[in-house]
């Protein structure tokens, strides 16, 4: 459903928002390890997130990366996907087809725009500072 760089994505601001709301930055190969990511990959989708101000860069050498506290409640799984895959998920055919639309309909088009619809609904209620409390207290998982 989400490109690879999606998945890395969100897997890292998650990693980064839980680390964040400890008051701790995280290192480009201390995320990449944690979300089992490569590196420079890891290194691209940081520099997406940090030009969309989703996470911030610190250079130096206490340095890392962070979101500000504050925007832990104002980030939401939506503005990563955003960022990195745009909003075509909440527009594409279920079955990949160019000219799937309500007056000409894929065999699938009414019951997966309930799940678009769904799907952006979760997208767009659930911000970091939730699934960093749940990371957190280990009711949900990075890594198994």
């Amino acid at each position: 459903m989400f490109s690879k760089a999606c998945e890395y994505g969100i897997k890292a601001a998650i990693y980064i928002a839980a680390n964040s709301n400890e008051g701790k930055r995280v290192s480009l190969k201390g995320i990449a390890k944690h979300i089992d990511s490569p590196e420079a990959f890891t290194a691209k989708i940081l520099q997406i997130l940090a030009r969309e101000n989703i996470v911030t860069s610190v250079r130096g050498i206490n340095g890392g990366f962070e979101i500000e506290s504050h925007k832990l409640e104002t980030i939401f799984l939506s503005d990563i996907v955003k960022a990195i895959d745009g909003d075509n998920i909440y527009k594409g055919c279920g079955i990949g087809l160019k000219d799937c639309n309500e007056l000409h309909p894929c065999p699938i088009h009414d019951d997966f725009k309930k799940v678009r619809n769904s799907l952006r609904k979760l997208l767009e209620t659930t911000h970091l500072k939730q699934l960093a409390l749940n990371v957190h207290s280990g009711t949900s998982f990075l890594r198994v």
